[in-house]
Parts: structure tokens; sequence; C-alpha cells
């Protein structure tokens, strides 16, 4: 079945009008017809059996159903400081730590990162990885959409993740392994660009808390080191280990 995000407001019972972004993909990318079932969430936990009584290219309304519970959340919240990185990295990147259950992205600029975003251009970057998100939220089957915040600086980075009771920084050169961690219940995870972050930076992190771990003894690429590690996280704390 269908799963569709929507940003309305959904209520058992409602006829309710899906939002632009909403119904132009119900109507006019995937063609669905009055009478015709999807699944619709809002990002409030649940999923919402629904079914289209008028459908347009531009204007879709449905039949809300009963809330079903949605069981796909990780008990494990990943906070992910991201570096930002050129092409479909970040794309890759965001969408596959949705997969993976991060709870909120936060794009990072770091001393070696090459890309500058500013202004309408941040803007508009953010909301095109809040989309992927949304997508992949929908093809994963989680009811809930990670938060893409604003870009931050290092400094600003490590003063943002002070409510996580575990922080992270991949670091490749350092004994320090996931395995011999204890159970944590919210973990800040940072990844460097592909130069990788300095010395520096890694110092002024380790000052303010963050333990510097290995995944092992090869270097990872900036957009699969974040899924490489998530994955980890999942399996001896989160949900992929049941």
């Amino acid at each position: 079945m269908r799963r569709i995000y929507t940003g309305s407001p959904l209520s058992e019972g409602h006829h309710v009008e899906l939002d632009e972004n909403a119904a132009q993909h119900v109507g006019r990318v995937l063609r669905m017809q009055p009478g015709q079932e999807l699944k619709l969430f809002n990002g409030d936990g649940r999923d919402y059996p629904a079914t289209i009584t008028e459908a347009g290219k531009k204007r879709v309304e449905v039949l809300i159903g009963k809330p079903e519970a949605n069981l796909t959340e990780s008990p494990l919240q990943i906070t992910l400081g991201q570096t930002l990185s050129k092409g479909d990295r970040m794309d890759y990147a965001v969408q596959k730590a949705v997969e993976m259950g991060v709870t909120r992205i936060v794009p990072l600029t770091t001393e070696h990162c090459d890309v500058k975003l500013k202004g309408d251009r941040e803007e508009k970057r953010l909301r095109h990885w809040q989309s992927i998100a949304v997508s992949a939220a929908e093809q994963c089957g989680r009811a809930r959409v990670p938060d893409i915040s604003p870009v931050m600086t290092v400094a600003q980075w490590l003063e943002h993740s002070r409510e996580c009771d575990l922080r992270l920084v991949l670091h490749h050169r350092t004994g320090q392994s996931l395995e011999s961690i204890a159970k944590p219940g919210h973990i800040a995870l940072m990844i460097g660009p592909e130069g990788g972050l300095t010395a520096d930076e890694i110092a002024l992190a380790q000052k303010e808390g963050f333990l510097p771990v290995a995944l092992g003894p090869r270097v990872l690429r900036t957009e699969t080191a974040p899924v490489a590690a998530m994955s980890l996280c999942q399996w001896l704390w989160g949900d992929i280990g049941d």
C-alpha cells in the first residue's frame, strides 16, 4: 500500500484535502483514482489508512480511517552531525541516515569542508534535504520524519549536542571500539569531510566530551561513514539486534 507524507492534520472519519506536495504526488505522479486506498502519516508517529474520495492533478481529498500504531521508531535516538559534501553525496547520507533510524540531522561546516552555503542557497538545500528525508521515511515505513537543522559550525555543533548522553566522533586513528561502550539512550555522531577532521577539531571535540571511535582499519567515505556507524549503533543499542 502506498505511504504518503502530508503536513495536514489527520483525524479518523474526517474528509481531508491533502496539501499541495502530497496531492501532486498522489494525483499527478501516481495517478491514483477515487476508491483506491493508501496510508498517510504526518509525523505524529501513527499511520492513517485512507480512501481517496476525489482525485485530480492538483486536488486530492481522502476519507481518514482508524489510525494504526507504527513500531518502526528505534528506542535509540541519534543526532547526526554530517559535514557537508558535494554532489549527491550529502543526498545519499541523508537518505540512508533516515533509513537507519536517525532522529535529527545537522549539516556541518568544518575546516576541510569544501561546500559553502549561505542565505537563499542554504535555505534551498535544506528544503531539498528535508524532501529527501520525507521520501526516505515514506519508503522505509517510518511515521516520523527526522528534522534537518540549519548548517552549524563545529563550535555550534558541540554546544548543540550537549543534550546527548553519548557523543562520538569517528576517527580512524584510534583504538576505541563501539562494543566497549555502555548502552546509551541518545547519541550524537560527528562525521568529518572527505579530507577528515583536523587534529584541532578532534581535540576540541574531545575536550567537549566527545569520544573518538573507529569502525575498523579502513578509511570510509564521508557518505558511507554514517551508514556504517548507525548500523552498528542500532545493532548494539537500538532495534536491529532485536
